[in-house]
This record gives C-alpha cells, structure tokens and sequence, in this order.
C-alpha cells in the first residue's frame, strides 16, 4: 500500500516536472482566483464590522423649538423613556450646547466670546435598542417624538448607513460574480494543464491498459497532480492575501475618515485559513477529473 502511494506521488511530481509552465500557470491562476475572492470576502466582512459599530452609536436627535419648563423636564424624560425603542435619554441644555461646540473648536473657542449661551437651541439625544436601529425603527420614533415635543428640527444618520449598507451588498454581489469568473478560468487552466499531460502520455497510457493497469490506477497520479498543484495554489493565496491585507487593506480602511481609532480589523480566522488551502485542493481535484472525464473512462 506505502509503495503504491509512493509511486502515485512520484508519478504526479514528475508530471509536473515535465510541464513546467504550465503547471505554474495553473498554480497562480488558483492563488489569484483564491486570492481575490478570499479579498473581497476581507473587505466585505471589516465593512460590515465597520457598519456594525456605527449601528450602535445611531442616535435621534430631537432640536427643540424652545427649551422646555424645569418643572415639566422630568416628566417629558420619563415618556421618552417609555417608548418601547428608546434605550436611553439624555437631555442636552442651551448652556450644555454652547459648552459640547466650544470643545469642538479647541484653540479657536475664543471666537465665541460674548456669545448669547443661549444661541443654539435645546435638545433631546435618544439612544434606540439594537432591534430598532433601522429605519422602520427610526421612523416609529420621530413619529412619536413630534406628537410628544415641539420639535424644530430632528437629526439622525439612518439614511447615510443604509446608502453604505447598500455599498457593502454590492460589494458582496461584485465578489461573488468576480470570484466565480476567476475559479472558472483557474478550473479551466488546470483541466487544459492535465489534458495535454494525457495527450502527450497516450501512448503509455494505453500500454498501461493492455498489461492490466486498472483505470484508478492510472487516474490517481492525475488526481494527485492537480490537488497538489491546488495546495501549492491555496497557500499562495494565503501568503498573497496576508501581504493585500497588510498593505493595501489595512491602511486603506485604516485611512477612511469614518473609520473609529479603536476599530480593530479583521483577518481570516484559523479555521477560514485552512478552508482557503482546502478549497484550492479541491479546485485543483475537479480540475483534473473534467479532464480525465473525456480521455480516461472512469
């Protein structure tokens, strides 16, 4: 059994060492293929994160016509409360404001020197509960919020992060159809790689045949060939994509303006790591079978 593994081995390796071209050809046409799609798939999943933690931070922001009575604060803060999609309220005073916006511009606070504190108008900030951080959820609640208050104006970024939600599926539909293009162009290589394997092997192939040689037998060192060529494919495609994700998506995301200082950014997991290698194993497997289906019967 030990020496017939052997020979299956050597025999698939000194195929390969035969064509050495095109047996690299098939080999970076896997790694690219695996490369790219495990590419997208990075992007897609640290936007979605990304996204994610935006969610979190989605807020109503309730501008008040006139600040309401002391008297009644309390009162209003508890019905906000009440609402079954509010998770949390916090009421933002004239002076409070005045305050938040001369932080905001640091050095430069002293240009609102001998400034009415009460320029900018009250408000009510409301934190949503995760079910609602949506927009039916979001509208729900600026509907109750202008039967409750004397609203002048209301502030939400619900519409920014759908339109980039919406970014991130297209990026998924454009990986998807991409990706498939690419494994098929890898399929293909490799199928044409054995087949002239086999064209320039027919002779020895039908020798094989007429001394008693099973046809498992001469297809394994076939199969063999194309799943190493798929492993050798798939850990290129893992080298590639870690040296992508250092260089190009690290710093890329890492240099979008909306992305927070403390977001950590996502790379394969063991588990995805080994998969990727596997999936070119089994690219390179079916690659060799559609070619063997047409010249060695099975």
């Amino acid at each position: 059994m030990l020496d017939k593994i052997h020979y299956f081995i050597l025999r698939a390796l000194r195929n390969m060492r035969q064509w050495p071209f095109l047996c690299s050809a098939s080999i970076l046409t896997m790694a690219i293929a695996l490369a790219t799609v495990a590419t997208f798939f990075l992007v897609v999943v640290n936007i979605d994160q990304l996204a994610t933690r935006w969610t979190r931070e989605v807020q109503v922001i309730a501008y008040l016509q006139k600040p309401p009575a002391v008297q009644n604060l309390a009162t209003l803060t508890n019905k906000l409360k009440s609402f079954p999609e509010v998770e949390s309220v916090n009421y933002v005073s004239q002076s409070t404001a005045m305050q938040r916006f001369k932080k905001h511009l640091g050095n430069d606070a002293g240009l609102l020197d001998g400034v009415n504190k009460k320029l900018l108008p009250a408000s009510f900030e409301l934190g949503l509960r995760p079910a609602f951080r949506n927009q039916l959820g979001i509208a729900t609640v600026i509907e109750q919020l202008e039967l409750t208050l004397d609203v002048d104006d209301l502030h939400y970024g619900q519409k920014w992060l759908k339109r980039f939600n919406d970014f991130a599926q297209m990026l998924k539909f454009v990986g998807v159809i991409l990706g498939g293009f690419l494994l098929l162009g890898a399929l293909f290589i490799v199928s044409n790689t054995i087949k002239l394997t086999l064209y320039a092997r027919r002779d020895e192939l039908e020798i094989m045949a007429l001394v008693g040689a099973t046809m498992r037998f001469i297809k394994i060192p076939f199969v063999l060939e194309g799943a190493i060529q798929g492993l050798i494919g798939g850990l290129l495609s893992l080298a590639f994509l870690a040296l992508s994700f250092i260089f190009i998506i690290s710093r890329s995301l890492n240099s979008f303006w909306l992305t927070p200082t403390d977001f950590d950014l996502l790379f394969l997991t063991v588990n995805q790591q080994i998969i990727l290698v596997l999936a070119g194993v089994v690219l390179g497997v079916l690659g060799s079978l559609s070619s063997l289906r047409r010249f060695v019967r099975i």
